[in-house]
């Protein structure tokens, strides 16, 4: 008995499910439907080019090693752009998003997840090479919470996903138990609490606030740093929340041991679970976060594929900066009266693509590319020498200037910086920034080549 298209694409899909990753599989195969057989080869719709290319590079050939397993004989697939939907009108620039799924579990739980998003559950976060071993440890947590990876300490760069992995943890946690107690804070929030509690004698409702929740989130742990009052507050908190067995989630902008500031009794229990970072992802990472917030939004019919693919090979600093870049376009376009291209893309977001350093004798412009040429000038090295893998005295201290000159001229993601001087990670680039802080404030010579550097680049300002 012959298979119909469906049937044997959806045998094929079974098999595929076991061997490709869950994000992976939703992303790319999910929003796919069979069309037709024709002899050994099977047709499979796409909702655009870009997926139709990508599947057919990255699974096309896999798909076709299953085939005799799966359905007893060979078959190629091949992948292509389903027409009914290629014809389909284009939406409203603004669309407003769905409707957020009202589970018992989150009317009952209202108060606790009045701070939380309810975009940043699992479903809606992009798995890629740069945050797998996050995302893992934040699923095994939400499965087992306090039972592994207690505490779970994310790190990494400004935007790239931490909170949403935090929140992620909360929302599904609370779908299996709704009576389960979840206390979401910042830093600056605990702070503030507990001073107010001081100045109020209400310390008593202070601890029993965060010592009897069964899930604590602290976002940006980091800014406990120097302040001791906060730190031994939380400090006891940690520890009654920890024997207790309840689940603590910490995320921050470095590694625990990379914290300045903070005692070493709080750095120990954080490294007593899971220490997970999330780094920049790269250009696959994040055409498929492009298109997965398109979908969200019910824009993917709207952004063509060649200005996602535009926007994620010029956009590289931060998950959150490509999301502002969607949002940006969407405005210039709807301002302009302009249907969305790669035209209207570049420059809507010419403020945010990346420039080099100019050759052809025209006015450069300010970017990492010109620090590292004036640095590397100044001190007399090679802009690829500050590039390079290389820990010479001679090349360390030119870029960690360039490094604190980056950050402090252009705002640049920490992760980006490290990116373009030889791929370091953030915690270095933090250590170089505070080491040429340092250094200026306490050598007045060194602070005034510095600054003489830092003149040259604000010239080239636009």
């Amino acid at each position: 008995m012959s298979l119909t298209p469906a049937e044997a694409w959806k045998r094929l899909l079974d098999r595929a499910r076991q061997d490709i990753p869950e994000q992976t599989f939703r992303t790319w195969l999910e929003p796919t439907e069979a069309l037709s057989i024709e002899g050994n080869v099977i047709s499979v719709g796409v909702p655009d080019q870009f997926a139709a290319d990508w599947n057919e590079s990255k699974h096309a050939e896999l798909f076709a090693s299953y085939a005799p397993i799966a359905l007893g004989h060979p078959m190629k697939v091949v992948f292509r752009v389903n027409e009914e939907r290629r014809r389909r009108s284009q939406m409203d620039f603004f669309v407003a998003p769905p409707p957020a799924v009202s589970a018992t579990a989150r009317n009952q739980q209202s108060a606790s997840l009045s701070q939380l998003s309810d975009r940043y559950t699992f479903d809606h976060f992009v798995i890629g090479k740069s945050n797998e071993l996050a995302a893992a440890a934040a699923h095994a947590v939400a499965q087992a919470p306090g039972k592994v990876y207690n505490p779970l300490f994310i790190y990494g760069d400004t935007g790239l996903g931490k909170t949403h992995l935090m929140q992620a943890i909360a929302h599904d946690i609370v779908e299996r138990n709704p009576q389960i107690r979840i206390t979401f804070v910042g830093t600056e929030q605990f702070t503030n609490e507990l001073v107010a509690a001081i100045q109020t004698r209400s310390n008593a409702a202070f601890r029993r606030n965060y010592r009897e929740t069964d899930l604590l989130l602290v976002d940006d742990v980091h800014f406990l740093k120097g302040k001791e009052a906060t730190q031994e507050e939380f400090f006891h908190t940690f520890n009654a929340l920890y024997e207790a067995g309840r689940q603590i989630v910490l995320t921050s902008d470095r590694a625990p041991s990379e914290i300045a500031g903070l005692e070493s009794r709080l750095v120990s229990r954080f490294q007593w679970g899971m220490v997970a970072d999330i780094e920049l992802p790269d250009f696959e990472h994040r055409v498929a976060i492009l298109k997965q917030k398109a979908h969200l939004d019910h824009l993917e019919y709207t952004i063509p594929d060649d200005v996602i693919r535009f926007i994620a090979e010029n956009v590289r600093s931060s998950v959150r900066e490509l999301e502002g870049s969607i949002i940006k376009l969407l405005a210039y376009a709807s301002l302009k009266h302009q249907d969305i291209s790669v035209d209207v893309a570049r420059e809507a977001l010419r403020d945010k693509l990346r420039t080099d350093f100019p050759t052809d004798g025209a006015q450069p412009t300010l970017s990492i590319s010109t620090i590292q040429q004036i640095v590397s000038r100044e001190w007399g090295v090679t802009p690829e020498g500050l590039r390079s893998k290389t820990r010479t005295k001679t090349l360390t201290l030119p870029r960690q200037i360039a490094m604190f000159l980056a950050r402090e001229l252009l705002g640049t993601q920490l992760m980006e910086i490290g990116h373009a001087f030889g791929g370091r990670d953030h915690s270095t680039v933090i250590h170089s920034i505070e080491k040429i802080t340092d250094a200026t404030n306490n050598d007045s010579v060194f602070k005034t080549r510095v600054d003489k550097v830092r003149t040259m680049l604000e010239s080239m300002r636009t």
